[in-house]
């Protein structure tokens, strides 16, 4: 792999900008290497070139000796390329300035543009190195602190028998009989995890003899006279409704067992996360300053000059080249995390600290071509039954498509809706658009595109074995009934699908369906939990699935007021079958509607979840007069369906385009379109925004009274009309996702917040 290609691959998303632009600079080494073919071409020397004349002359320098003695002396003006110096003056500390000594020559315009480029990009990976080592500086500080905290509250909670805790911070030395105050059996906590003897270079550890000696200090407990023990609980809806009835929690600090481990995962989690921050900085540091050296070197084989070994030197005592300060933070958090929180076992703090790297399996490529495969069998064989059967000229076609139809569809609209998410992790991965962390993956855990895939190719094979032993159209003669094995199917289909994304045992994918799942929960409990980007994330696909929540309400009406044997139901005929089919329409919308009114009024505050709480009340609206007119007709409900559902869609466009996308922004560097894209092709944008709009008005199908279409029956043209809003969600899944990225990259967010326990008096006065 070029090292162009493996730059772009080491970068961090969100601080892409803030990366060295390789691409650039090596354009303008090829002009210069151009400019320099030319002018050779045009001027052909008669004997030797000038090359080659150059290497001639040196054979007739001064030796510089072998011990390297020499090599201190200045270089005569002649053979220097450039001067690189740091700019002095207030508000230019820390930039870099190179001068380029050889303005007179032909050529050297171009020569002038590349270094005062280099000098632009080195001094923005200075400087922004310099800053965030600043911050991460600050951090540690801070988690320095509630590590002080934390080791104080052990000594609390554990009961340690120190003597004269109190007064213990302000000596120097402490006896060999402290050892024996701290029983075995007195505390469940080690003393390896309290002491912090490895805090300072003048403390020493035990001497072999059995006695502590001299420098020895544990933690003191007047550290909690000062802080306010803050350990933030998962919001609950108990906790949201405390908050809204303005009931105060205990105000008094009970140093509990339980809030000792909690205080513990709490700073375990910024520990992890502070790590990973010092990681990717250390990363960073690494492949700018491999670009800048490799940058030079081409730039001294193009220009055939040797300002490469100068320029580098400048890099290499800049702050970026020369500050040590990652690597010993990075240092002092894994002593720190092995001691305190994996018991001194090295490799279980560095597994958790470095979690190892996904590695693509065989097993899944196997897996997948095997089911894909399998997939595409079994519509074939669909296919080739029908046709052999003449099942869509058949007289039980019209029970079949109103019975059995509606149940199979449900796999569809599921098997779909994976496929396009599936897409989506493809593309995001593909345009370097940091998913796992906009949705708070677990490191390592995050499903790629061939997982999701697998999935769905897998239930694929499972539904399209089912529908192809439950096509018979005709019922058996002696019984007058369908076979009741068969007919169950579809409803056994459904509880395997259920049981096996409940499952408690680590099998397919453990952590993303209980990521899940606790995501469906927050959205079914939707105004009493904090609302995260992955729960509005999941209940807007919930929205694209409303005909998979109706065929949930079928399954329930047919196996249990129809008469599933004969493939008879009556359904329609019941007033609270319509009531359900509309209610559970609704629920969808009504959950990202609470969503934004939580947000607006406990949350954010912000006028704009007002707004989005609004587009969704009107798609309320419109749903409830489309299906009213659905059940009812009526030209009263068409026109109230037609109006209400030409506001929303005027509404929801706009919101999808302009707030979700980021798009129509005309004073933008694109048209039209916003400052910063992830896709080079810009018609991309311009084609998905037509395609938005178009398939949004799938709805009028309804309106227009379009029931039924060539070799379609009525529940075949609503199921593929729901095809159509699924294919609309997957477009919308990428587009939203990457301005949700490119927000982050705008304030280089590459990190989570994460809550520490511990809120020091002192800090609050300030």
């Amino acid at each position: 792999m070029k090292f162009g290609k493996e730059f772009v691959s080491q970068m961090v998303p969100e601080w892409q900008e803030a990366y060295m632009d390789y691409n650039s600079l090596k354009a303008i080494l090829k002009d210069i290497l151009l400019f320099r073919q030319q002018q050779n071409e045009s001027a052909p020397m008669a004997s030797t070139p000038k090359g080659s004349l150059k290497r001639r002359l040196t054979l007739y320098r001064a030796f510089s000796g072998l011990n390297g003695q020499q090599r201190g002396s200045p270089r005569k003006s002649e053979d220097e390329v450039i001067l690189v110096r740091a700019e002095e003056g207030e508000g230019s500390e820390g930039l870099y300035q190179t001068m380029f000594l050889k303005p007179s020559e032909q050529g050297a315009e171009r020569d002038l543009e590349f270094f005062k480029k280099l000098d632009f990009e080195f001094n923005k990976v200075n400087n922004f190195y310099k800053k965030m080592v600043k911050e991460v500086v600050e951090e540690a500080e801070e988690l320095t602190k509630q590590m002080n905290a934390l080791i104080a509250l052990r000594i609390k909670v554990d009961k340690v028998g120190f003597r004269n805790v109190a007064s213990i911070s302000n000596e120097t030395s402490i006896s060999s009989s402290m050892k024996h105050h701290a029983r075995p059996g007195h505390s469940h906590v080690h003393m390896d995890v309290i002491h912090e003897v490895e805090m300072s270079n003048e403390m020493n550890l035990d001497n072999g003899s059995g006695n502590y000696v001299e420098g020895f200090k544990p933690a003191s407990i007047e550290i909690l006279d000062h802080v306010k023990i803050n350990v933030t609980t998962p919001e609950t809806p108990i906790s949201t409704l405390k908050g809204l009835l303005l009931l105060s929690s205990k105000s008094d600090q009970s140093f509990s067992n339980k809030e000792l481990r909690k205080a513990e995962k709490q700073i375990s989690i910024a520990l992890k996360e502070f790590y990973h921050k010092l990681r990717l900085l250390k990363s960073y540091s690494f492949i700018n300053l491999l670009a800048f050296s490799k940058i030079m070197k081409k730039y001294d084989k193009v220009s055939s000059r040797n300002a490469s070994k100068d320029y580098l030197k400048m890099v290499d005592s800049s702050y970026v080249g020369s500050s040590d300060e990652v690597n010993r933070l990075m240092e002092r958090v894994e002593h720190a995390f092995i001691k305190h929180f994996a018991n001194g076992n090295h490799r279980k703090g560095m597994n958790t600290l470095r979690p190892a790297a996904k590695r693509e399996r065989h097993r899944i490529t196997f897996l997948l071509g095997l089911f894909t495969g399998c997939s595409i069998a079994l519509i074939v064989a669909v296919i080739i039954l029908i046709h052999a059967r003449n099942i869509l000229y058949s007289e039980g076609r019209t029970r079949y498509m109103e019975n059995i139809f509606p149940l199979y569809s449900l796999f569809g609209y599921i098997v779909l809706h994976m496929i396009m998410y599936s897409a989506n992790v493809y593309f995001w991965r593909s345009f370097k658009i940091n998913y796992p962390f906009i949705f708070g993956f677990k490191e390592g855990t995050e499903l790629g595109y061939r997982e999701v895939f697998l999935l769905s190719s897998g239930l694929a094979v499972l539904s399209l074995a089912a529908v192809l032993s439950n096509l018979d159209m005709e019922m058996d003669q002696r019984t007058k009934s369908f076979s009741a094995f068969t007919e169950l199917v579809p409803l056994g289909l459904v509880m395997v699908l259920i049981l096996i994304t409940i499952c408690p045992f680590n099998i397919i994918y453990k952590s993303s369906r209980f990521f899940l799942i606790q995501c469906a929960f927050h959205c079914v409990c939707a105004p009493l939990y904090k609302v995260n980007l992955p729960d509005n994330f999941l209940a807007d696909q919930l929205t694209s699935q409303v005909q998979a929540f109706r065929s949930l309400e079928f399954y329930v009406c047919y196996y249990f007021w129809g008469n599933f044997k004969t493939r008879s139901n009556k359904c329609l005929e019941s007033d609270i079958y319509k009531t359900f089919y509309l209610i559970v329409a609704i629920i969808p919308f009504w959950i990202r509607c609470l969503q934004c009114l939580r947000r607006l009024l406990l949350e954010e505050r912000n006028i704009m979840h007002g707004l989005n709480g609004l587009k969704y009340i009107s798609t309320i609206a419109a749903l409830a007069m489309r299906t009213t007119y659905e059940l009812h007709k009526g030209m009263v409900w068409k026109i109230l369906a037609a109006a209400f559902s030409g506001v929303a869609t005027i509404v929801n466009t706009y919101w999808d385009i302009v707030i979700d996308w980021g798009l129509l922004r005309r004073n933008s560097r694109n048209p039209w379109l916003r400052d910063k894209l992830s896709v080079p092709n810009k018609s991309v944008y311009f084609v998905a925004m037509v395609m938005n709009v178009i398939l949004r008005l799938a709805w009028m199908q309804s309106v227009l009274g379009i029931r039924e279409a060539p070799f379609l029956h009525r529940t075949a043209l609503t199921a593929l009309v729901a095809c159509l809003e699924i294919l609309r969600r997957g477009i919308w899944n990428f587009f939203r996702l990457e301005n949700e990225h490119l927000n982050n990259v705008g304030k280089y967010r590459a990190f989570k917040s994460v809550p520490l326990p511990f809120n020091y008096q002192d800090d609050e006065e300030e």
